[in-house]
């Protein structure tokens, strides 16, 4: 019998290679941007809610919390809008490459949060990272406008992962998705009242789509992010970081052989993209050795 830590890594496996799919799923659904998140979301949002009631969870929050919530919510909301539009203007691999800045991002921004001190070799892993992300945008320029969409998502995505790294400590994680999925979906019904997009034809949705938002909302969304904190108490977080940078390899594989030839990139994007994921790695392989010295003096 595989051992609980062996279950727990081949299951963490098995949510990156579900989160790298989210991006096929949005580059297959006809539905788009705003309108997809905003089916996402409430999708999600009530399969979170079913699965706290029947697990008998507290969901009631104090004000403070739940208006914290709701700011993150509308974060998480624009990041998603953003994500699937890079996606639309450009493609799956293109978006996923940019994604991969995202550990970089995150490196830059988490001493200003939590103010601690910049570390060199980040700044250094951050230049590698930039110069892939030049070479790819250099070969690709057609797909500009898609990955400075993609950037601005990873961007706003870090930030919303720092604010719940934070609120994470205090509240269950569940439950803190549960109040920012249903803020999401508010702000975004917001924004699509100002379009004018609440007509007969929004709530027109072919049958195929329709699977295909309930596999993104229930699988890809709600059951990834709930099997993931489980993951989480049984694996060090160096591997659950390290794990989670394969999701662009994964989408970028999936992409290239499910859609097809409209992934085909040039030999220079896959040296970027190489460049950067590989770079990625090396960060977190550094900052776990760190850590094992700083515990071992």
């Amino acid at each position: 019998m595989p051992s609980a830590k062996l279950k727990a890594y081949l299951n963490l496996h098995l949510i990156v290679f579900i989160w790298g799919f989210t991006a096929v799923l949005g580059a297959l659904i006809n539905v788009k941007d705003a309108v997809l998140v905003w089916y996402r979301m409430l999708s999600a949002g009530i399969f979170l809610l079913i699965y706290l009631l029947l697990t008998g969870r507290k969901i009631i929050l104090p004000f403070k919390a739940a208006a914290n919530l709701v700011f993150v919510g509308l974060l998480i909301a624009i990041h998603w809008v953003f994500f699937f539009r890079a996606i639309n203007i450009s493609n799956v691999s293109i978006t996923l490459a940019m994604f991969s800045a995202g550990a970089f991002l995150a490196s830059v921004l988490e001493p200003i949060f939590y103010k601690r001190k910049m570390l060199w070799y980040e700044v250094l892993f951050g230049l590698v990272i930039i110069a892939g992300l030049f070479m790819i945008m250099n070969v690709e320029v057609h797909y500009l406008d898609g990955a400075l969409c993609a950037l601005f998502s990873v961007f706003v995505g870090v930030v919303f992962t720092l604010f719940n790294g934070k609120l994470i400590q205090k509240h269950d994680p569940a439950v803190i998705t549960l109040y920012e999925f249903f803020a999401g979906t508010f702000f975004v019904s917001l924004y699509l009242l100002y379009d004018g997009a609440f007509k007969p034809a929004f709530f027109s949705v072919s049958m195929n789509d329709w699977i295909l938002i309930l596999i993104l909302s229930s699988v890809c969304t709600a059951y990834a992010f709930t099997a993931s904190v489980n993951v989480m108490k049984k694996l060090t977080p160096y591997t659950v970081m390290l794990t989670t940078n394969l999701e662009p390899v994964y989408g970028i594989l999936l992409a290239y052989f499910i859609i097809g030839q409209g992934e085909r990139m040039s030999l220079s994007f896959y040296v970027g993209a190489s460049v950067i994921i590989v770079t990625v790695i090396l960060n977190g392989v550094i900052k776990n050795r760190s850590r094992q010295q700083s515990g071992n003096s």
